[in-house]
């Protein structure tokens, strides 16, 4: 009996870390990796090195790798690019879709950045407003795709980032003064 309480231990401990992502033993989509940068307008810069890693001021975030496949700064699966431009999370959370220099947000099909071949980052908003969000460097040919996909990576990670600070709602209602 004793010896089967560490055993269940550890079977509860992996019952609760997320599943990989789909096809991660054989990988996705094919990446070409190389030198960029990337000069964000109003944040951190990001360097993209040629062995994949990926950091935001000097900081590694995560990593990517030749078929597609991204860990985090702990090396621990993250998310996978996959031939069909879904790109996809752990336990299967849809992260958008990805094209070759435009990408979409979780649940969309309207591209919500591209990175054009001149390296220029566009964000697009609901309405289609443009706005900038700096350029890459080092981004042509077939690297462009994999500057893509860390633009969508961190912007996905923006879009779920927990908002702080006072938040103003408009509706209607009803409301009662005192």
């Amino acid at each position: 009996m004793r010896s089967s309480i560490p055993l269940l231990l550890a079977s509860l401990l992996l019952g609760c870390t997320p599943a990989q992502p789909p096809r991660w033993a054989e990988g996705g989509a094919g990446l070409a990796l190389g030198s960029a940068h990337w000069a964000r307008e109003g944040a951190d810069d990001v360097e993209l090195r040629p062995d994949g890693r990926v950091l935001v001021d000097g900081d590694l975030v995560f990593v990517i790798d030749r078929v597609g496949r991204v860990t985090d700064d702990e090396y621990e699966p993250f998310a996978i690019l996959l031939p069909d431009g879904q790109l996809v999370g752990t336990d299967r959370t849809s992260l958008g879709r990805l094209g070759v220099t435009n990408a979409s947000p979780p649940g969309a099909l309207e591209a919500w950045l591209a990175v054009m071949p001149n390296g220029q980052v566009v964000y697009f908003d609901e309405d289609g407003q443009r706005s900038s969000g700096g350029a890459w460097r080092g981004c042509s040919g077939p690297v462009l795709r994999s500057c893509t996909l860390v633009t969508q990576l961190l912007a996905v990670q923006h879009y779920r980032a927990p908002r702080v600070g006072v938040g103003v709602g408009v509706g209607v209602g009803i409301g009662v003064g005192f």
